[in-house]
């Protein structure tokens, strides 16, 4: 199970840096093109816009499987523990719902542009396939909601892995302080 795990987190992890270097090279070469050679890729801007909604929505999945959202949950830690994660179970469950209807609604809106045979302008390929991450993120980040929504329900978490800026931020200040003695 673990190498399965372990081939998966491999192939999403993957995914995201193959987008993040087919994005940062097509804006290189466009940029390029437009400013040395004086002219430019036509397809670029429109490959970069929906590369860039596949990394968006990818990246959403996995920032809550790694905890690096950044979340406005200070109220919520001043609660006791089983209050926290009652509440957080609650804040799951709407997110999960939250993914079920913008899913369902990508589902109808993938199956009507592929009925209509729209091409996207520049790309020349199905509307539908270029815009399928919003089914296939939605039902990624769904599926990570799930599972924190067990974590939480077998009490190996108590919410959300959210990033802590204030906490990281003070090792700074510590530094800061360390320096100037």
């Amino acid at each position: 199970m673990k190498t399965i795990r372990r081939w998966l987190n491999g192939i999403e992890e993957g995914v995201i840096s193959l987008l993040m270097v087919t994005i940062t090279l097509l804006v290189v070469a466009e940029v390029v093109a437009r400013f040395v050679f004086n002219t430019g890729i036509n397809w670029a801007q429109e490959a970069t816009l929906h590369l860039s909604a596949w990394m968006v929505l990818f990246g959403a999945s996995y920032g809550v499987k790694v905890g690096c959202h950044i979340g406005v949950d200070a109220f919520v830690r001043l609660l006791p523990r089983h209050i926290r994660r009652f509440v957080s179970f609650l804040a799951v469950i709407g997110s999960i719902v939250y993914c079920a209807l913008f899913s369902w609604g990508a589902w109808f809106y993938l199956k009507k542009v592929h009925k209509i045979g729209i091409k996207v302008d520049d790309l020349h390929i199905a509307k539908w396939l270029a815009h399928s991450i919003l089914l296939i993120g939605l039902i990624l980040l769904g599926i990570r909601f799930l599972q924190l929504a067990w974590q939480i329900l077998t009490d190996k978490a108590d919410g959300f892995a959210f990033a802590d800026e204030a906490k990281d931020a003070m090792h700074l200040v510590d530094t800061d302080e360390q320096g100037s003695k």
